[in-house]
């Protein structure tokens, strides 16, 4: 069974920074295609970063150019860096690991992130 661990949410101000990680026990991280999903009060959630197993990223445009997603397969670890932040992007984020040759998927307990003044 793999298991995704988040951490790193928190409360910050409208225009501050905030990291979250991601450790993975998969024994083949390099197989895995990394998601970070986010769902706000009352929104379906979304797909907000994805990293794949090459280190190709895709961004929804809302987070374009404020968020970075990395991965460090060493580690099994994966972060997104999120800048610039707006009340718009409080959400609980979700770490996701997709298995790129089963589809098999595994998410992580979520953590809270809200942007307030």
């Amino acid at each position: 069974q793999v298991q995704v661990v988040e951490s790193g949410g928190g409360l910050v101000q409208p225009g501050g920074s905030l990291r979250l990680s991601c450790a993975v026990s998969a024994l083949t991280f390099r197989d895995y295609v990394m998601n970070w999903y986010r769902q706000a009060p009352g929104k379906e959630r979304e797909l907000a970063a994805t990293i794949s197993a090459g280190g190709t990223t895709s961004y929804t445009d809302s987070v374009k150019g404020r968020f970075t997603i990395a991965r460090d397969n060493a580690k099994k670890t994966v972060t997104l860096q999120m800048n610039s932040l707006k009340p718009d992007d409080t959400a609980v984020y979700y770490c996701n690991a997709r298995n790129r040759w089963s589809a098999r998927e595994y998410w992580g307990q979520g953590t809270q992130v809200t942007v307030s003044s």
